[in-house]
């Protein structure tokens, strides 16, 4: 499996760590950078970049994920899930990063490089990149209805025991 990285300057020692674990545990890694420690540098350009990356690959039909990086974790999830076709997950535990990919079938996991040690996080990227999509009918629904959103921008239809409930309807 080919796996995209990025980070920002608070994620570059978690980044090098984790590219040489990966590389150990027999995965092909493609580092987006930064590849020197700037404290000025911005994530955008990185996990951008990776969550490219993973989506290119799979157009092909690769084996791809993606692991993003930074202080938190949170700016660069939601750097990542800018890439149409991406659903990138924060991990901040081992059971968020196992239904990232279980449930949601997320290809980019993020972690937060100050919030957890580095066992800790590299055991969540790990689990991550091991766990396999369910393909359970409920996850497979949620997730169509989210790429059907991104296509056309129509909201799913409430279902029947949210009509006249609340606010939800007043806006169909």
């Amino acid at each position: 499996m080919r796996v995209h990285i990025g980070c920002d300057h608070a994620g570059l020692e978690l980044k090098s760590h984790l590219i040489n674990r990966l590389t150990e545990l027999g995965y092909e890694l493609v580092d987006h950078g930064p590849f020197v420690y700037d404290a000025l540098d911005d994530y955008p350009v990185f996990c951008i970049r990776a969550a490219e990356g993973v989506v290119r690959d799979r157009e092909q039909g690769l084996d791809s994920l993606g692991v993003v990086i930074g202080g938190s974790g949170n700016g660069e999830q939601m750097a990542a899930n800018k890439v149409t076709g991406i659903r990138c997950a924060l991990a901040w535990s081992e059971e968020t990063a196992k239904l990232a990919r279980d449930h949601n079938n997320a290809q980019v996991v993020a972690v937060g490089g100050r919030m957890h040690s580095l066992e800790d996080m590299t055991k969540f990227v790990e689990i991550f990149l091991a766990e396999p999509f369910s393909e359970e009918e409920r996850h497979v629904r949620r997730i169509d209805q989210l790429h059907a959103y991104d296509a056309d921008g129509v909201r799913p239809a409430l279902p029947e025991s949210a009509k006249g409930l609340g606010p939800a309807e007043d806006q169909d």
